[in-house]
């Protein structure tokens, strides 16, 4: 549970820009969509796809790494890593079937199946794409699982796009999509506060001294 006399205390050391920017971040911030990445080899492409989910308003990216494993690229995800959600996890299964116990449908990219075209896709629907290795696209185990094949439409010879660049077209028309809808897209009252409070606690110097130094003053027991 948020401590919300915390938070409130916390964010006036922000500037009123930065607090202004916050919210303004938040009022697009969804989980109605998140992204998947499996066993990425390329670690820019990684960086980059949580990037793209940053600036299009996904605010919580999963990390499959069961053969790749590999820190984020810092200089190419350009501070995305502070401002979105990672879960990362060892095992493909695992990831599956924590993202469907929350609700979520998995949606396998592919341009090898004829399942659904980008522009026909329901965006009503909760749902996580998955994006695959470089050479060799999803595993088995993601194909299998999947309750709906997307691709991207193709009229070139190459048949296929860099990760980053899929997540950014397929991301931005369903983000699109979803806004002009009826769909209760935003974060919970609560997901708002737990990001404020996270992202005051990534932004302000010396935030464990302040926290404590408010206790203290207000002889309250601290969260610790």
């Amino acid at each position: 549970m948020i401590d919300l006399k915390l938070l409130e205390h916390l964010e006036t050391y922000l500037t009123e820009h930065r607090l202004t920017r916050f919210e303004k971040v938040l009022s697009q911030r969804t989980k109605h969509f998140t992204v998947a990445t499996e066993d990425v080899y390329q670690l820019h492409n990684t960086s980059a796809v949580m990037r793209t989910c940053d600036v299009f308003g996904i605010q919580e990216v999963n990390i499959v790494e069961e053969q790749n494993s590999k820190h984020i690229d810092r200089e190419i995800a350009m501070g995305a890593q502070k401002w979105v959600d990672l879960n990362r996890f060892d095992s493909v299964i695992d990831c599956i079937s924590g993202l469907k116990n929350k609700g979520y449908q998995i949606v396998a990219t592919t341009p090898h199946t004829d399942d659904c075209e980008l522009y026909d896709f329901d965006v009503t629907k909760k749902s996580c794409f998955f994006f695959g290795r470089e050479t060799e696209g999803l595993s088995k185990e993601v194909l299998d699982a999947a309750d709906c094949y997307l691709k991207i439409p193709m009229v070139g010879f190459t048949e296929s796009l860099n990760i980053s660049v899929s997540a950014a077209i397929i991301l931005q028309h369903v983000t699109t999509k979803l806004k002009k809808s009826n769909i209760n897209w935003q974060l919970s009252e609560n997901d708002i506060h737990e990001k404020r409070l996270d992202w005051c606690k990534k932004t302000i110097k010396s935030y464990d001294e302040i926290v404590v130094r408010f206790y203290e003053t207000n002889g309250l027991p601290s969260d610790d």
